[in-house]
């Protein structure tokens, strides 16, 4: 195990994110947990990433607070209706939260300066993205470019490195990999519009994706659905 090396996760407590936990951990990285507490209307996911990191025994698993519903503009964090079983479209959809994963990565680089880490991993990918901007490989890259720009630990000649294992992977290969490494995916939450139990709602672009994935593993996804 090489715990020399440290890692930040963004753990948001979807199937996404704790693949990318998991992963990290195989590849024997000291990693911290990152979540955050944003203003969202799935906010069981905030509770699933305390309960995935707990058994993962992470032992330091901060949450930060940021109100993106100041913000605005998305159907997860505003009174705006979760689009449900729309066909498949190449614009952007109004769950889109503007500019969240440039604030995530942002204070994920704070975090990882403070403790001394120089990987940040993220569960991003491009196949299975919902059109979302900031998944893109080239988003990640020139994120990692500003990171180091403007950073102390930058301008010392040091460098961070943006880290997202499952960027070329489809919803079937992440559950793939996630099975390989012994993810329990019935501690996931993946639904943007749970009810109030937090059981998914099954019809929005997450939970499709998510049981498309499944199926074509021939697998049965263990979440219970409305």
């Amino acid at each position: 195990m090489n715990s020399t090396i440290k890692a930040v996760v963004l753990l948001s407590g979807g199937l996404d994110s704790a693949t990318a936990l998991a992963w990290a951990l195989d590849q024997g990285w000291s990693c911290t947990a990152l979540s955050f507490n944003y203003g969202q209307r799935h906010h069981v996911e905030l509770q699933a990433s305390k309960t995935i990191a707990a058994t993962y025994g992470i032992q330091d698993h901060r949450v930060i607070d940021v109100s993106l519903g100041v913000i605005g503009g998305s159907a997860l964090t505003s009174s705006l209706e979760v689009p449900k079983n729309l066909p498949e479209s190449t614009d952007i959809p109004i769950t889109y939260v503007p500019a969240r994963n440039l604030i995530f990565l942002s204070l994920a680089t704070g975090l990882a300066e403070t403790i001394g880490a120089m990987k940040i991993v993220i569960g991003a990918n491009v196949v299975d993205y919902s059109g979302y901007p900031d998944c893109r490989s080239d988003f990640l890259s020139a994120f990692e470019t500003v990171a180091n720009l403007g950073t102390k630990v930058g301008s010392e000649g040091h460098r961070f490195e943006v880290v997202a294992p499952l960027i070329q992977l489809n919803k079937s290969e992440i559950i793939q990999l996630g099975l390989s490494l012994g993810v329990d995916y019935a501690l996931t939450r993946s639904c943007y519009d749970p009810d109030e139990q937090g059981n998914p709602c099954g019809h929005c672009d997450s939970c499709r994706f998510r049981q498309e994935g499944f199926r074509q593993l021939g697998k049965e996804d263990p979440l219970t659905y409305c």
